[in-house]
């Protein structure tokens, strides 16, 4: 079962050009990855599968409704952990969750216990109290995904999820993720890192100009091209990796 179609999507900004006609799958259970260079249009892509913005044709489906005829719906079975940091620097580690809880009208003791599981999901349970300004950047990392998780959704969206963290950061993140695969929820995502990619993505689409260049397996895009990742990455692109924090 596919939890997202993506038929002839195009996205136009003016003259420019975002998407061009792209089709893709992602199904249920699996870790997909779009990876690109800067103005690939992987954003955009996920941005419309958020339904954050409209296609200007062609058509994608989430959870087999349209993007553009049920938003709200789909909004609601959706997680996202962005790659800026958005939390609430006024609020508590579980005042953040708690408050955003609200706006999937979950109140009252079901966003209690979501919150202390998700706490000690992320392992952040003895930080609960603590404010955010006074959180490391890998403990707001796993923050941000625990906030993403508070409506039990479906499909988590990912973009960037470690960006800026130390090599430890990192993979504890990835067992997070890794535990969530585990349990069949839907990953998408985004990442300018290789090792991530290949730790991480059942398939990947190698993304270039608002086009894909081809969607497979990490190992399988390895043995026909050779190399690791990025040396793939590198040759069906013809660009560099700039940086993870590009």
């Amino acid at each position: 079962m596919n939890i997202v179609s993506a038929k002839s999507l195009t996205k136009l900004y003016g003259r420019l050009t975002a998407l061009d006609s792209i089709d893709f799958d992602i199904a249920q259970g699996e870790c997909f990855g779009f990876l690109g260079p800067n103005g690939a249009g992987k954003t955009t892509a996920m941005g419309i599968i958020f339904c954050f913005m409209p296609p200007t044709s062609g058509t994608v489906t989430v959870f087999g409704l349209d993007v553009t005829e049920h938003p709200s719906e789909i909004k609601s079975r959706i997680g996202v952990m962005p790659q800026d940091d958005n939390l609430d620097p006024d609020l508590s580690v579980y005042e953040n969750l708690i408050v955003y809880a609200r706006y999937f009208d979950i109140v009252g003791k079901e966003s209690e216990n979501r919150a202390g599981m998700l706490l000690k999901f992320a392992e952040l349970t003895e930080k609960a109290d603590v404010n955010i300004k006074d959180l490391s950047g890998g403990m707001k990392r796993r923050l941000l995904l625990a906030r993403a998780l508070i409506n039990t959704p479906e499909l988590l969206i990912l973009d960037e999820p470690t960006t800026g963290l130390d090599p430890h950061s990192r993979r504890a993140v990835w067992e997070k993720l890794n535990l969530l695969k585990a349990q069949k929820t839907t990953l998408l995502l985004t990442t300018h890192y290789m090792e991530e990619a290949e730790q991480l993505c059942d398939r990947v689409a190698i993304m270039n100009s608002g086009q894909i260049v081809t969607i497979d397996t990490p190992s399988s895009l390895m043995d026909i091209h050779g190399g690791n990742l990025e040396d793939v990455y590198i040759k069906l692109t013809g660009r560099k990796l700039v940086g993870a924090d590009a």
